[in-house]
């Protein structure tokens, strides 16, 4: 299933239909314009026994209208529109499997664990009501102590939402030192977002006597950062002159969010992204690769649910891949437990089975197959990644 496909199938159809409607509009325009200068001419009329003959100008007006053809014209468009139609339920008939049981392996869940994600996840996306249903219903008390950290999360959230640093303060106060030994610059960011709405609103004193008492601390590390905060102070009242003007750009406060969300999940132990719509995602990527595996496989009377390795990579893209992985350069397997990558003498990497096959059970050295470098398997050290 390439989706890029569908989406291109669908861009043309939507277009066609935009060039038809348009095409139809003209035509029905065209008729009107011919039926009201008819209707002028005739409201022109002011002597009942003027020689202009009624008749003549309908029957004037019916020629035109033969000559344009409005209903021909009409039923060629709508045709041709109901056949670009009819093409795409066909195309996403033979892209979309509606069948995904064949991709499904047979796994014991431990619903534990999933109920567990689940209310996670809700809690993750502020709907509190439904996480709190589900673990009363699946009695799954554990998942509440994920509770606090997300509804402390979402209070900062919508105070920043009006612009109320206060409650984002507090909690980066209590935090400070943790967030140091992430070198985070969150409490920085936070005093120029107050900075800067103390200089919109025009106050010269006010913000000089704020750079004195909460950005002069951050001076000695982040001299630049805190000489162009400085700097924008002369330029009050006229903001948008300033050299610095980026500073007051409006996508700061989404940007301080984002980053003031990554470290509360972070801190609390969770993940930035939620592990469920992640799974989520990348099964509806890599679903489609299953499908046509299984339809071959089935082909051939194989069973590709019990084998260890899929015969077919299965791209996610790289916003999936979460950790380094080792692909053999010799055998073309990716590394594991049993398989893992082992570094030889002269650095070059390979995985621990290519190297048994080359040393023969390490019963004799080896040439590695990059360099001229002779090798002997217990010379080999594993990596770790």
């Amino acid at each position: 299933m390439e989706l890029y496909t569908v989406k291109d199938a669908f861009d043309r159809v939507a277009k066609r239909q935009k060039l038809s409607s348009s095409k139809s509009q003209e035509v029905v325009d065209q008729v009107g314009l011919e039926i009201e200068q008819v209707l002028a001419k005739i409201e022109a009329i002011k002597d009942p026994l003027s020689p202009i003959d009624l008749k003549s100008i309908l029957t004037e007006l019916k020629l035109k209208l033969n000559t344009i053809g409005p209903l021909d014209q009409l039923e060629g468009l709508q045709k041709e529109h109901n056949t670009n139609l009819s093409k795409y339920p066909k195309l996403l008939e033979k892209s979309f499997n509606p069948d995904i049981s064949k991709a499904y392996r047979h796994v014991d869940f431990d619903f534990h664990i999933v109920n567990q994600i689940v209310a996670s996840h809700f809690y993750r996306q502020g709907l509190f009501d439904l996480g709190d249903c589900l673990i009363n219903e699946a009695g799954e008390p554990e998942a509440i102590a994920t509770r606090s950290h997300f509804l402390e999360m979402y209070q900062v959230l919508d105070a920043l939402k009006v612009k109320n640093l206060e409650p984002a303060l507090n909690w980066i106060t209590a935090n400070r030192e943790k967030l140091k030994q992430n070198g985070s610059v969150l409490e920085l960011k936070l005093r120029r977002l107050q900075f800067v709405e103390i200089i919109q609103k025009g106050s010269k004193a006010d913000a000089l006597r704020y750079a004195r008492t909460y950005l002069a601390p951050f001076a000695s590390l982040h001299t630049d950062e805190f000489q162009k905060l400085v700097v924008c102070i002369i330029w009050v009242g006229r903001l948008d002159s300033c050299p610095h003007a980026e500073l007051m750009a409006p996508t700061h406060w989404e940007e301080f969010t984002e980053e003031l969300t990554q470290h509360f999940c972070g801190l609390a132990g969770q993940s930035y992204q939620s592990p469920l719509s992640v799974a989520i995602a990348a099964g509806i990527e890599g679903l489609p690769t299953l499908l046509k595996l299984a339809n071959v496989m089935a082909a051939k009377r194989q069973e590709w649910q019990a084998m260890k390795h899929l015969p077919v990579p299965v791209d996610l893209g790289k916003e999936f891949q979460f950790h380094s992985v080792f692909v053999c350069p010799v055998s073309r397997d990716q590394g594991s437990e049993e398989n893992p990558p082992m570094l030889m003498p002269c650095l070059h990497v390979l995985c621990k089975q290519s190297i048994m096959k080359l040393s023969k059970s390490s019963s004799r050295t080896f040439k590695c197959p990059y360099c001229p470098a002779e090798v002997s398997a217990g010379q080999c050290r594993q990596l770790y990644f």
